[in-house]
């Protein structure tokens, strides 16, 4: 179905729909630990990079019985990460301290014995590390215009601020499916 045209009565109830399915959402922020290294993978017509990660975010309490702190519930979620932020994202590891901030949504099927399921995900719009629990030292990566015409998907670059120091990961350690997309953009200290 076409959309309405700007201005149009119809172009304004399609507009405000939009906007009440946005106030609708379900934005959070889960301060947790990764508990499964990245998983890439390409999706769709236009192979648009996505990271499936599992973070656990656990409860901590103070017992003032015990006097000390005792652990909780855990809540245990699973988070994509869509496009620019999958790329950026794929040098987190298991164990890594991370925030993350989203929009939780319900992903539904139907089994081959036609039992309806459905998980809660974290559809990620924004993930860093968690400075309460290690330090990190940033790196910025070039925007993407920035790259030289030469280079195919970082094949020539020679990193973000012109070294060709493997960084971390040592030689080698092109990340995988993502390549040098993968290398870490910061080095966090847990």
């Amino acid at each position: 179905m076409p959309a309405a045209a700007p201005g149009t009565s119809a172009g304004k109830a399609e507009s405000e729909m939009r906007g009440a399915a946005m106030r609708n959402e379900t934005p959070v922020t889960v301060v947790g630990t990764l508990v499964k290294s990245a998983e890439p993978r390409r999706v769709g017509e236009d192979q648009a990079q996505v990271l499936k990660l599992r973070i656990a975010s656990n409860e901590r309490r103070y017992d003032r019985a015990e006097q000390r702190w005792v652990d909780g519930d855990s809540l245990y979620l699973s988070v994509n990460c869509w496009r620019q932020l999958a790329e950026n994202a794929a040098s987190l590891v298991k164990g890594d301290p991370v925030i993350v901030s989203g929009r939780l949504r319900t992903h539904e099927w139907t089994t081959e014995h036609g039992e309806r399921r459905s998980v809660v995900e974290l559809e990620a719009s924004a993930i860093g590390p968690d400075l309460a629990r290690c330090t990190v030292t940033a790196v910025r990566r070039p925007r993407r215009e920035e790259y030289p015409a030469t280079a195919v998907d970082g094949a020539d670059d020679p990193g973000p601020d012109g070294a060709d120091d493997p960084g971390p990961g040592g030689a080698g350690d092109g990340g995988g499916e993502l390549g040098d997309a993968a290398r870490p953009l910061v080095g966090a200290t847990v």
